[in-house]
């Protein structure tokens, strides 16, 4: 997974009396849609480990339920997946990382058929930008921003 732009600038002030859709940040992932089930909550599981690193403000407070049980905090902003080919996929990375207000994780298709991380680096390291498939993007930004880019795409199913 790469990871694209300068995050410094990206506010990400938690919001948690919002609803999700009045909240000043997106977060989608757009996963490939000719990927069979298994691969695609792959790409979806490791886009959110990398959005949680990059952008620990993302996630909300630990919750505690009625029986004082510790609940682990979840992302304020909520996250939708959804489906691309993958031409669209690449377009989509493309515009996104000339955004510089979008912070961009993705998966290049060596990172699920590679079984060693040094291995996938030297593979990527290998292919030029333009040559890589994606199997996933990760988007973080402004509402808008990231509205314009992912446009009318369908929810994953």
């Amino acid at each position: 997974m790469t990871v694209q732009n300068d995050i410094s600038q990206l506010r990400t002030d938690a919001t948690t009396g919002l609803s999700t859709r009045q909240a000043p940040l997106k977060w989608v992932v757009v996963i490939d849609e000719s990927l069979p089930a298994g691969r695609a909550v792959n790409a979806a599981a490791c886009m959110a480990a990398a959005v949680g690193r990059a952008l620990p403000d993302l996630l909300g407070a630990d919750g505690r339920d009625g029986s004082g049980q510790v609940h682990p905090g979840l992302p304020w902003a909520g996250c939708s997946v959804l489906s691309a080919d993958a031409v669209t996929l690449h377009a989509l990375r493309e515009k996104a990382t000339a955004k510089g207000d979008v912070f961009v994780v993705d998966m290049p298709e060596p990172a699920q058929t590679s079984r060693i991380y040094d291995e996938y680096l030297g593979l990527l390291a290998g292919t030029r930008r333009e040559d890589l498939t994606y199997l996933a993007v990760g988007l973080v930004g402004p509402r808008n921003r990231i509205g314009e880019l992912v446009g009318k795409l369908p929810l994953l199913r």
